[in-house]
């Protein structure tokens, strides 16, 4: 039995981290739009029965209407494909959300329950739940003792966070032990939420990972996972639908002395066409960098950030240790750092610019 499983499509997600650059927001949001459709014309050609969709297929709070309709159009070119959706935590089925409102077509099951739900036909048995509400403390899934006993493939599609923990603001998405999952007698686990695939792991419990990536902190390939699973035996692939890649590259500047060259350096750097990237400034600077200014002169829309990584190039502790104006400077601007009326990135910089005066 083949299958296809995405997750984390996130439609209509507003790009914040890279807020600065709003024509790459809209480009990337098309972007999406691309990759969608490549799972569906592959779903299409290669006659997959089943499309697993493991939550966070749009952005709740930013979700158009129209989005939804391109999202159900596309579904409606798969009629022999039966879709299944758990909403996670930026869709959860909720009063009034466009799960709860919407006309779906009819090969598309939506789980609309935190409990587990099963769902069942004479290939495969479906046991999915959702997420009603943006955060989901406890698992429905750590009650849940066993499948019973079936000569078809039971398939678990969820929301997941792998071993997850609380996060700073106090919650948790449907936390589970992978422990927990190896010990129920699921033949796949259909999962989302992590946005980097883990199958390198070789197991049967899988993260596709976002199916295109969201920025610099989802570096690497990015697409779906196609299986074919009996009682018996599973294989499953990765399939990058990305037509980009978001990539980082290091710029040393301890052998450059102005930001004229600097921003000649940049320019002169290979950049794979297709790709995005994020420039790190590292190394021992020699003159004051504003990596805001640099990145508005550098004229290469595949720069999408530059983060300023480097030191200042003077020993502050062994100056600091000597007697004259340099050492009594020093002393002064660390005793404002102490007390907490600067930021280390304001200390730094002071000292580097009152040297560089002096």
């Amino acid at each position: 039995m083949k299958f296809v499983h995405i997750a984390d499509m996130h439609f209509d997600v507003p790009f914040t981290s890279l807020k600065s650059k709003p024509d790459f927001c809209e480009k990337r949001r098309l972007e999406q739009r691309e990759a969608f459709r490549k799972v569906i014309e592959y779903v299409k050609l290669e006659n997959i029965p089943y499309l697993f969709i493991a939550g966070d297929l749009f952005e709740h709070e930013y979700v158009r209407k129209s989005t939804i309709d391109f999202i159900n159009n596309c579904f409606r070119q798969i009629p022999n494909t039966k879709v299944f959706i758990s909403p996670g935590n930026h869709d959860p089925y909720i009063k009034d959300s466009y799960y709860d409102t919407y006309d779906f077509s009819e090969n598309v099951f939506i789980f609309r329950n935190p409990r587990i739900e099963k769902y069942e036909d004479e290939n495969i048995n479906i046991y999915g739940l959702a997420f009603t509400d943006f955060y989901m403390n406890s698992s429905p899934i750590d009650s849940f003792y066993s499948t019973p006993k079936s000569v078809k493939p039971n398939i678990l599609l969820a929301h997941v966070d792998l071993n997850g923990a609380i996060d700073k603001n106090g919650f948790s998405y449907n936390p589970i032990l992978e422990s927990k999952l190896n010990a129920l007698d699921f033949d796949y686990c259909a999962i989302g939420h992590i946005h980097k695939n883990n199958l390198e792991k070789r197991s049967n419990i899988c993260y596709p990972g976002s199916t295109i990536s969201l920025g610099f902190d989802e570096l690497g390939k990015h697409g779906m996972i196609v299986g074919d699973i009996t009682k018996n035996s599973l294989n499953i692939d990765f399939i990058s639908l990305d037509s980009r890649e978001f990539k980082e590259i290091d710029v040393d500047v301890s052998d450059i002395f102005s930001k004229e060259d600097l921003i000649d350096y940049i320019s002169t750097l290979y950049l794979e066409p297709q790709n995005y990237y994020k420039v790190n400034l590292v190394g021992n600077r020699n003159f004051e960098i504003n990596y805001r200014e640099i990145s508005r002169l550098i004229n290469n829309e595949k720069i999408l950030k530059i983060k300023d990584l480097t030191s200042i190039r003077y020993n502050v502790e062994e100056l600091s240790n000597q007697n004259n104006l340099k050492g009594y400077f020093i002393k002064e601007v660390k005793k404002l750092y102490n007390q907490g009326l600067c930021t280390e990135e304001e200390y730094q910089k002071a000292i580097e610019i009152g040297l560089e005066a002096m």
